[in-house]
């Protein structure tokens, strides 16, 4: 398929309608999916900021974890911005970066916002009145019908013992909780791009707990893709998996994200960066996956404007 035909296929699905998107020139990539001491990082905003200017980063976009404790109970202390204070401080500090960056990198700010079936989400209101540039829809969570709330992204350990305690053992009543989850928080909208759409492999490298090959897995992943597309909403590649030595390949795999490319779902790439040196980490890897699933372009946020996000769409090659 040409790149003119690529550029048609994709202007024709509704979530190239519900995007602002401007065909231009090829320029360098950005990463807006990035966390700082503020939450669970190990540099700073400034830090942060200069190793991006180093690298030569179009823009750089923080997106510190969302407070999850007050309004859900979860106990996140890897999360400092659950700390009394470090919520507002992080916007003051994002926002003296923006003016001391100004005219040599752009600076947004931005949140991963967390998704807790009935108790959280990126729709909420108080999200939506602080001056966000952008907000990332996340799930890490499932709540399952018995036991507590557990991260399918923590460790193994404690991932076992929550599908153990909470589902019974079953693991793709687990899987089907995570799925139902992303879908729920979907619908629901209030953000700009879609995180890590398959996070719960991180702790099951060598299908340690379950086959993604399994019938279930499949068609939550599938429903999930169509839905994206159906939404008007963007995902990412995301390379924090591979930064971090947890997983083998980007998220999503390669076959998830040859469906969200089939769904006419446009992409941008993200490090997931915990550390500023992770900022431009694998992004060789995730071109090459976009292009093996059959992309030509991918998103560049452009910031906002008149209340929406603004996205540039720059070939891969």
């Amino acid at each position: 398929m040409s790149e003119i035909s690529d550029i048609l296929k994709i202007q024709e699905t509704p979530l190239a309608r519900g995007l602002c998107i401007s065909y231009n020139v090829p320029m360098k990539l950005a990463c807006i999916h990035t966390h700082s001491t503020f939450c669970d990082g190990i540099d700073d905003i400034e830090t942060c900021c200069r190793i991006a200017y180093e690298k030569g980063l179009s823009a750089i976009g923080f997106s510190g974890h969302s407070p999850v404790t007050k309004k859900t109970g979860i106990i996140a202390s890897w999360n400092r911005m659950n700390e009394d204070g470090m919520f507002s401080r992080y916007i003051d500090e994002v926002g003296a970066a923006k003016k001391r960056w100004e005219g040599r990198l752009p600076v947004y700010l931005g949140l991963e916002v967390e998704f807790v079936s009935g108790l959280t989400g990126p729709a909420d209101r108080e999200y939506h009145e602080i001056g966000l540039d952008y907000i990332i829809g996340a799930v890490h969570y499932v709540v399952p019908p018995r036991g507590e709330i557990f991260a399918v992204d923590g460790s193994p350990e404690n991932l076992d013992q929550g599908i153990r305690e909470g589902f019974g053992g079953d693991v793709m009543a687990m899987v089907e909780a995570y799925y139902d989850a992303m879908a729920e928080m979907i619908r629901a909208g209030g953000f700009d791009f879609l995180a890590h759409p398959d996070l719960l492999k991180k702790n099951n490298y060598a299908s340690r707990i379950f086959s993604e090959d399994h019938k279930i897995y499949r068609e939550k992943a599938a429903a999930l893709a169509a839905l994206t597309a159906a939404a008007g909403i963007a995902a990412e590649i995301n390379t924090g998996g591979l930064n971090r030595g947890k997983t083998i390949d980007c998220y999503p795999s390669p076959w998830l994200l040859k469906l969200f490319f089939e769904q006419g779902v446009p992409m941008l790439i993200n490090a997931d960066a915990h550390q500023a040196d992770h900022l431009d980490g694998h992004y060789g890897e995730a071109r090459q996956a976009l292009l093996e699933a059959g992309y030509t372009e991918t998103l560049l946020f452009q910031g906002k404007k008149d209340g929406k996000g603004q996205w540039k769409n720059i070939p891969l090659l």
